[in-house]
């Protein structure tokens, strides 16, 4: 059963990890895809791949971080397919566990930027046409971390945040057929970081927060964090908003 035939969606960070596998998955459910991501080599890779399945799908490079980027990605999805179903903020970056006293400045802006700044930017793009059609859904990717505070503080702080934000608009839009949920996952089997940014890890901060997570559970696998993003997207989770559901395979319980 395709869940998305004809939605068109936006898809953030859509060049690698989950973002990429949510592309993927959408395609397959019969969606209209845009992905976004600073990245253009990368995001012509998986638009082969999403032509390669039949769909419909456009690129958009650019910075998430910037407000002026984020509403002409919004700008360009409507113009080419005339209305925007589906966003799903999924870009984001994790900040090696580090620690408040150990957080910069800058470091703190640029995770902040990042993780959260960026989903308020794309919502505040999205959301008058949503109105302007009468529905829409939003997907924002919060993470374990934002529930339990078992990541860098930057990082924590900023999932924390897209769960109150993600509930703060589905509070605003209760009622109508704009929903806005946050899926949370836990550690999740993508290649993304290299032997380069392991060392960066605080590993004294890192042990404390394994001490709290059952290690012995699988990670979740990419697809598994996608097919839960494309139900929430779809009409099937019509009567879900302002939720956010923990994706960990059980490892924080």
């Amino acid at each position: 059963m395709e869940m998305l035939t004809d939605k068109v969606a936006l898809i953030t960070g859509g060049s690698s990890g989950i973002g990429a596998e949510t592309a993927r998955v959408f395609a397959k459910h019969g969606a209209k895809v845009a992905i976004f991501a600073r990245g253009r080599e990368k995001l012509d890779q998986v638009a082969a791949e999403l032509k390669a399945l039949g769909a419909e799908c456009m690129t958009i490079t650019g910075d998430v971080t910037k407000s002026e980027d984020c509403n002409a990605a919004i700008d360009r999805v409507v113009t080419a397919f005339g209305r925007i179903d589906v966003l799903v903020n999924n870009a984001g970056a994790g900040d090696f566990h580090t620690t408040t006293e150990k957080c910069s400045d800058e470091f703190w802006d640029r995770m902040i930027a990042l993780n959260q700044s960026s989903v308020l930017y794309c919502c505040r793009a999205a959301l008058p046409h949503m109105r302007s059609q009468g529905s829409g859904s939003i997907v924002n990717l919060s993470a374990i971390a934002g529930v339990y505070g078992n990541a860098g503080v930057s990082y924590s702080a900023a999932k924390a945040a897209v769960i109150a934000m993600t509930k703060n608009i589905a509070l605003q839009y209760t009622g109508t057929d704009i929903r806005c949920n946050a899926v949370c996952p836990g550690p999740t089997a993508v290649d993304r970081m290299d032997g380069r940014e392991n060392a960066l890890i605080d590993q004294e901060f890192f042990a404390i927060t394994d001490r709290h997570m059952d290690s012995s559970i699988p990670f979740a696998s990419a697809e598994d964090q996608a097919n839960v993003i494309a139900f929430l997207a779809s009409d099937l989770s019509r009567c879900i908003t302002g939720q956010a559901i923990i994706t960990d395979n059980g490892r924080c319980l």
